[in-house]
């Protein structure tokens, strides 16, 4: 759980442990994406899940992450890391049953436990809860232009050798509370690149925050999951503007006409208990 701080590890290093990069291929191309970790409480279990878009694996044979080895202690070995390979990869993921909502999950549950039974390796990583998604109440103290962090793997890129992504930040450019253009999500300006699909949204305030009443809170921290990147507006040499999923890297989508104009399309984080139902129903709970 995030939040956890363990060992000296700030929020925001906590938080690059809440990403997984998304390596997919079938006969014809390897593109990339972004995952992050999110427990289910499913009847009083919890249950980790990988969240990700459902056109970062459509359509793929093959998947590929990298976990980092946890020292026994719940702290990371950052140079020590797990390769897991999924075969018939798309047919893993749990689709969100609204064709215009493009997020799926994966449960994460056997390979944390063929990692500790046949390799004998612990696995570290941080995974986001319900009680980070914000409330009613706490949506209402949320403002337009509010900062946020994006982190993920945009152009596929990450330290490898330390298994990190990139954090990047933006800011809210739509009011949360308003369900934009009648969907179940936001906008946010920042720069959304090919292989930042599935990023996590974050409002992180550390040591202190003004709400948009005007209240100054002094010594408090601020975290939510606010929602997940799925695409953005493209805009052609002719002036033409298409919303599209936000590619996937290595894959040739859009012409040399076409050009993100760094604004990102996000899904509200509350649509993830839309997967409760489907899971309980999937794993017969």
């Amino acid at each position: 759980m995030i939040m956890e701080n363990k060992r000296n590890l700030s929020t925001i290093e906590q938080l690059c442990f809440s990403t997984i990069r998304i390596e997919a291929k079938n006969d014809t191309s390897i593109s990339t994406g972004t995952g992050f970790f999110f427990n289910f409480n499913i009847d009083g279990k919890t249950m980790p899940f990988i969240v990700t878009n459902k056109h970062v694996v459509r359509k793929m044979k093959e998947g590929t992450f990298f976990m980092t080895e946890d020292d026994g202690n719940n702290f990371p070995l950052y140079t020590q890391h797990v390769r897991i390979t999924t075969t018939d990869f798309e047919d893993a993921w749990l689709m969100h049953p609204d064709n215009n909502i493009d997020l799926c999950v994966m449960s994460i549950t056997y390979s944390l436990n063929f990692a500790l039974e046949h390799l004998h390796k612990h696995l570290f990583f941080k995974a986001f809860e319900d009680k980070l998604i914000p409330s009613q109440e706490q949506l209402q103290d949320i403002d337009i232009a509010e900062d946020i962090l994006m982190i993920g793997y945009p152009n596929g890129l990450w330290d490898s050798i330390h298994n990190m992504p990139i954090v990047r930040r933006g800011i809210m450019a739509t009011d949360i509370n308003l369900c934009h253009n009648g969907k179940r999500e936001f906008v946010i300006d920042a720069a959304c690149f090919p292989g930042s699909s599935g990023s996590p949204i974050i409002l992180y305030n550390k040591g202190q925050y003004s709400d948009k009443h005007g209240n100054i809170n002094i010594g408090q921290s601020r975290m939510y999951l606010l929602g997940i990147l799925w695409g953005g507006p493209q805009q052609t040499i002719q002036g033409d503007l298409k919303v599209e999923v936000i590619p996937t890297s290595y894959q040739k989508v859009y012409s040399e006409t076409q050009v993100l104009i760094n604004l990102g399309y996000v899904i509200q984080s509350s649509v993830l208990r839309d997967f409760v139902p489907l899971i309980k129903d999937r794993y017969r709970l």
